[in-house]
């Protein structure tokens, strides 16, 4: 025989006692848990309709990234200009004459390090400050978009800097056992 319903009065009481009873009493808890697995289900005709939400993609698979062309690079750039020195210094007790003397050789040996080992292209052709459109299934790896985004491409706006990519890499070969960790060697002086 079906139990009366219960009145808004006794629900509320009893889910004001229930409540402080399942925050503090650990088993009574589980029980009400195990209870609410073993419920009969809703009859269908009581349901309400949960409206199919799209399934996400995938997250990307992750790779390990070679860090010996990286560190092999950045040996480059300190051997031509010095360029780890550079920004390791503490600059702020220089004046700005001293700092921007710096940079300029640090400028021509990181530059001239880049074009020996790397052909460097711009990501987009058009000049700085162009209105451009990204059509439906631009590469958003090579292209980064800000301001106000809002819905889906195309997306009209302005090109505020034209990107960098790596068109062709020609780093040296390597000596078995070389340690490319070290980015500098020390120097010692006899």
């Amino acid at each position: 025989m079906a139990e009366p319903p219960l009145s808004f009065a006794a629900r509320f009481a009893l889910a004001y006692v229930a409540f402080f009873k399942v925050l503090f009493d650990g088993v009574f808890a589980a029980r009400v848990q195990a209870s609410r697995e073993l419920a009969v289900p809703e009859e269908p005709a009581l349901r309400l309709s949960q409206p199919e939400l799209p399934k996400a993609s995938p997250p990307p698979k992750l790779r390990e990234a070679p860090t010996d062309a990286a560190l092999q690079l950045l040996g480059l750039l300190q051997r031509e200009g010095r360029f780890i020195d550079f920004v390791r210094e503490d600059v702020s007790s220089f004046s700005d004459a001293e700092i921007g003397a710096a940079a300029r050789v640090v400028h021509d040996g990181c530059a001239r390090a880049l074009a020996e080992h790397l052909e460097i292209s711009p990501v987009r052709s058009e000049p700085e400050d162009a209105r451009v459109t990204l059509d439906v299934g631009f590469a958003a790896t090579g292209v980064r978009v800000s301001g106000n985004v809002r819905g889906e491409p195309p997306f009209t706006g302005t090109l505020r800097h034209r990107g960098w990519r790596a068109a062709n890499v020609r780093l040296p070969q390597l000596a078995e056992g070389h340690d490319v960790s070290v980015l500098a060697p020390a120097e010692v002086e006899l």
